[in-house]
């Protein structure tokens, strides 16, 4: 017998119409998205009503750190707030785990450690460190759909910063794979001239902070990393996208026909350094927050597609790693954990901006499988795709609670926020592995290759 979900509002690349997504029996490939009266008369229907449903969102910048750091986070906690969040597919992040993923030995040790764990499909980046240029292509050819680096100190010693001149050797190899490199796109120099004049300051102050890792940083690793995509023709993507001084370079640089991608993250569109409280640790992430201005201004961003998607950099720790009782900014681990409200934060933003449900269906599906290599499987609701999607109710508004968060640690800067959208379901390949609050019973999901 054949499946059929159906919702008055399904957003498919098309537009958003009241539409069906048609099954065959045993199938978990689309076979066709048609009017609900051109369904089979056998066909088990499942009708969501005025819910909309949304291709399944991909996640294209988390941090598991499994093996070796689980007690920071795990395969198990992470796609499970990944499905009770709408994301069907994530892909990790090599540092944080142990060992970090710079070699196929490393790889393949993940991969063990992911097997039989995971509810929501995942895939694993390669790390381009200082010493393994000779790992590249071997990377890509195990399997993985792309590479991160950082042209700054990462936090982890394992992990290595890459200075230019390594990054040169490494670039032919990157740009042999075809597989793009996502850029951690910050410069020391800056920082460090900062930190000089910083030295005698109250480091509880977020202004401290703030004026710790400047705009400039940014601004000239993304100048280098645009002139070395010119040079050695690879496929850049820029990370986290902090401040929108650099929209100018990053425009100038489409317009020129480079292949170069951006993203920027739920946290990045909605708080503000204007409302950061001193001593607020839980909103350490770098690069930093920046202004309501700013703000604004990377919205525009997404408006014009200068910058084409949204991923969450979920980058959890201990609590005691972010120094609460403290307060200072110079202690605490830098990152936000946001995998289960990540949909309802960024729609609360964009729809009071005058954005639809598609752009979010653009910016946090589709982009983010263009970027990973994942477009024929995901990041659409189409024929030939796998049945992945999420239920959300835009209307429905909730205030977040530990209970909802899902994650291994239950902190959260967005806690007590009233958000607009809820998700009421979500689906892998034709199957519900959240629903009303209630994770299926198994692992469901499956690591993704190209």
């Amino acid at each position: 017998m054949a499946q059929a979900f159906v919702s008055d509002r399904v957003v498919t690349p098309e537009g958003i119409r009241r539409a069906a997504l048609l099954l065959e029996e045993g199938s978990c490939v689309i076979r066709a998205v048609c009017a609900p009266e051109e369904l089979p008369a056998d066909a088990a229907v499942v009708d969501f009503g005025a819910c909309a449903i949304l291709p399944g969102l991909v996640d294209t910048h988390v941090h598991i750190n499994e093996p070796g750091r689980t007690e920071w986070e795990g395969f198990a906690t992470a796609t499970r707030a990944a499905a009770a969040g709408g994301i069907t597919t994530l892909v990790d992040m090599p540092l944080n785990c142990l060992p970090e993923t710079t070699t196929v030995a490393a790889l393949e040790i993940k991969r063990t450690a992911a097997a039989g764990q995971c509810l929501v499909d995942w895939s694993p980046w390669g790390g381009a460190v200082a010493d393994n240029q000779g790992d590249i292509l071997p990377l890509a050819r195990a399997g993985v759909p792309g590479y991160k680096c950082f042209l700054i100190y990462p936090g982890c010693d394992g992990f290595t910063m890459i200075d230019r001149e390594q990054l040169e050797r490494s670039l032919p190899a990157i740009a042999e794979s075809g597989l793009p490199l996502l850029v951690h796109a910050e410069l020391a120099g800056p920082i460090d001239a900062a930190m000089e004049t910083l030295r005698e300051a109250d480091w509880r102050r977020y202004a401290t902070y703030l004026a710790s890792r400047p705009d400039e940083a940014e601004l000239q690793a993304i100048e280098l990393m645009i002139q070395l995509c010119r040079q050695y023709g690879f496929r850049l993507h820029i990370v986290h996208l902090a401040t929108a001084r650099a929209l100018g370079v990053l425009r100038a640089a489409k317009a020129e026909g480079l292949p170069v991608t951006v993203e920027t993250c739920p946290h990045y569109l909605h708080f503000a350094a204007e409302g950061i409280e001193d001593g607020a640790t839980q909103l350490k992430c770098a690069p930093p927050i920046r202004s309501a201005a700013n703000r604004e201004a990377l919205w525009e961003g997404l408006r014009e597609g200068v910058i084409d998607l949204v991923a969450t950099d979920h980058s959890p720790c201990p609590p005691e790693m972010k120094r609460l009782e403290e307060g200072r900014f110079d202690l605490a681990w830098g990152g936000i954990a946001s995998l289960s409200v990540a949909l309802p934060v960024v729609w609360t933003d964009a729809a009071r901006r005058g954005f639809g449900l598609e752009d979010v269906a653009r910016w946090m599906s589709a982009g983010p499988a263009a970027l990973a290599g994942f477009s024929g499987r995901a990041g659409a609701l189409a024929a030939g795709r796998e049945a992945s999607f999420v239920v959300f109710d835009p209307a429905a508004e909730f205030v977040v609670a530990a209970a909802g968060l899902h994650y291994r640690h239950l902190i959260s800067p967005y806690m007590g926020e009233r958000l607009k959208g809820v998700v009421r379901a979500t689906y892998l390949r034709g199957a519900a592995v959240y629903r009303d609050g209630k994770f299926a019973a198994g692992a469901r999901g499956r690591e993704v290759r190209l």
